[in-house]
């Protein structure tokens, strides 16, 4: 965005907020104004559920005014920029992703206080889940709205084709192998099927010395569009940036985990290479919707892409591998509205905050088609999911999910110093890795590079 466009946006935002707040004041109300531009929200059937949110909320509020503004993602993080440094800062912003926010990380008002002079029922959520929202000083910066925990999805078909059990779909269940072996359902575990379900054009599988990795035509594993970060932390949640020392360092379990992968991809083949993945055969990128995928780890938003599995294979949810520690640990990707610490009202702020949280959800968790982290709205999302995937998925995993959830210092998009350009280059490793060299390079020696990289671009600010 130009710089003539940003104060071309910012002119008009402040224009129409003052005709309003001067209509406001008026009727003696307190103006709130909710941004809307950092994440999902800007399309024509969004765009009209926000609005009747508003009017809603105002028509049932003497004392507030709710004001909505609603910019292209495209601009929105220059335009909430603009806005910030003009001294005009919106009252609420949302919603809005972890990886989102961390631009403004530092404009995020601590709810602590509001949540307790307002007497804020947080029972409703599990522990865990708040603690995704928890800074490392402990300040809450959030409250749940959009969840989409991290699952294994699995083709049951092609399971029941090699004569292989389900995996588990509860958090203290043992996997059966082939043998009746009773095994941890971890990520050695899952490279043992995987391989079993990975099949070249000959019918012969990963472990067969026949097997031929240059006509793959069905894939046991993968993690469905995931940045090595979240894969990281797929395979051991950790905290990498000490804020204190300003130090970066890539743990040991990452560097494992690095292995792991390229070991899956380059040495048992079950894990496609982007060659692969980027096939016809792998649905051009949507790996796990062509049916020739067997497993996925990702995010429960995935049910957004799987439209062509109606009427092709039914697939089902399992929970995540225990990580390298030996327990469970759930990556979650979540939305949701933040306060800021630039509001010139925040107990207004609070009160339109706590009906987004509460008597909003179902109009908007259902026109932005997420996941709602609040129980007692989660019933019309699965209602409306077994509508579409009618063979009776197991709508349980993602709700025990929620209680192994990774707090907010161990997730796959904690801030840390210019975030987005970090994670540019770690993905660019990853795009090493998955490449057609990325079987022969030496891990350990590029993740040292990539250490000392973030290192540098941390030290940049």
């Amino acid at each position: 965005m130009s710089r003539f466009t940003r104060i071309l946006v910012l002119v008009t935002s402040l224009v129409l907020m003052l005709a309003v707040i001067g209509g406001a004041r008026a009727q003696g109300k307190t103006v709130v104004t909710w941004f809307v531009g950092l994440g999902t929200g800007g399309n024509a059937e969004q765009i009209e559920a926000q609005t009747k949110v508003v009017a809603d909320f105002n028509a049932s509020h003497d004392d507030i005014l709710l004001v909505i503004n609603i910019v292209p993602f495209a601009s929105g993080r220059d335009t909430l920029s603009t806005l910030i440094a003009a001294g005009t800062s919106p009252d609420i912003v949302g919603p809005v992703g972890v990886g989102g926010s961390n631009a403004f990380n530092d404009q995020w008002a601590d709810l602590t206080g509001l949540v307790e002079s307002s007497g804020y029922d947080l029972s409703v959520f599990d522990p865990a889940l708040l603690d995704l929202y928890r800074t490392a000083d402990g300040e809450l910066v959030g409250i749940p709205f959009a969840v989409f925990p991290s699952m294994t999805y699995y083709n049951r078909g092609l399971f029941d084709e090699a004569g292989l059990n389900y995996p588990p779909q509860t958090f203290d269940t043992q996997y059966e192998m082939p043998d009746g072996s009773k095994v941890d359902w971890n990520y050695e575990t899952v490279a043992e099927i995987a391989k079993i379900l990975t099949v070249d054009s000959a019918g012969n599988d990963a472990t067969s010395a026949d097997f031929d990795p240059k006509s793959i035509v069905q894939f046991g594993f993968n993690f469905q569009w995931a940045q090595l970060r979240l894969m990281w932390t797929h395979v051991q949640p950790e905290i990498w940036y000490d804020e204190a020392s300003g130090k970066v360092t890539i743990p040991e379990s990452w560097r494992t985990a690095s292995q792991w992968i390229q070991d899956a991809v380059w040495k048992d083949h079950f894990f496609p290479s982007a060659t692969y993945d980027a096939s016809e055969l792998l649905a051009s990128g949507n790996a796990f919707s062509s049916g020739k995928l067997a497993m996925a780890v990702t995010p429960l938003w995935y049910t957004c892409c799987l439209a062509s599995s109606v009427g092709n294979f039914e697939w089902d949810l399992a929970v995540v591998p225990q990580s390298l520690d030996g327990k469970q640990h759930v990556a979650t990707d979540a939305d949701t509205f933040r306060l800021t610490k630039g509001s010139a009202n925040p107990e207004a702020a609070f009160t339109v905050l706590g009906y987004l949280l509460d008597e909003a959800v179902p109009a908007l968790t259902a026109a932005y088609g997420a996941y709602p982290a609040r129980p007692s709205a989660q019933g019309p999302y699965i209602e409306g999911r077994n509508a579409t995937f009618d063979w009776g998925i197991n709508w349980d995993v993602p709700v025990a999910s929620l209680a192994f959830n990774n707090p907010s210092t161990q997730h796959h998009e904690s801030n840390l110093p210019n975030w987005q350009k970090v994670s540019d280059r770690t993905q660019a490793f990853a795009t090493l890795l998955f490449g057609d060299t990325g079987g022969d390079i030496d891990v350990n020696k590029e993740l040292d590079t990539v250490e000392a990289d973030v290192q540098a671009i941390v030290d940049e600010q």
